[in-house]
């Protein structure tokens, strides 16, 4: 068995390709592949120009094996930031390593420096490896409440009215 190395490194521009592949693999991982909409380009500009959101590469001996997307909010009961996890996401062969737990609790003390109330991400209902996985860390489930969105279509037609 050879050692492994796995080092996390805050994303920069230069990764969007690498971001852009990850977050399909991602979407085929969820079924959702068609959903992903975004493109190389839209996500250099609002990652890296506009800084809307923050993203850490996991390597393995270099190589990239997975990534976590977030962004900070604000808890009005809290009176904090928090820390908002988008996506977590580690390549199939690479699971059962830690390294879903290293980019966690790197993001963890991500959010102790900038004084965060608390953490909070999303989880698929079927997704119960996730699921598990959270909750053996001491994540609760939030199960009193639910998610609502508005698309972009969606926003449009209100605007419209």
């Amino acid at each position: 068995m050879t050692d492994t190395e796995f080092t996390i490194r805050k994303a920069t521009e230069n990764d969007a390709e690498l971001i852009f592949k990850l977050i399909k693999k991602l979407a085929v991982y969820e079924k959702m592949e068609n959903e992903v909409v975004t493109s190389i380009e839209e996500l250099k500009e609002n990652i890296f120009k506009n800084k809307f959101a923050e993203v850490v590469i996991g390597e393995e001996n270099g190589k990239a094996v997975g990534f976590a997307l977030y962004f900070f909010n604000f808890s009005t009961f809290v009176g904090k930031p928090g820390l908002y996890l988008e996506d977590l996401f580690v390549e199939d062969n690479c699971r059962g390593k830690g390294f879903g737990k290293k980019l966690l609790l790197h993001l963890v003390k991500i959010a102790k420096e900038k004084n965060c109330g608390r953490m909070e991400w999303s989880v698929l209902n079927w997704n119960q490896p996730a699921i598990d996985f959270y909750e053996s860390l001491g994540a609760k489930g939030m199960n009193e409440w639910t998610v609502y969105r508005l698309d972009g279509k969606t926003m449009e037609n209100l605007l419209e009215k």
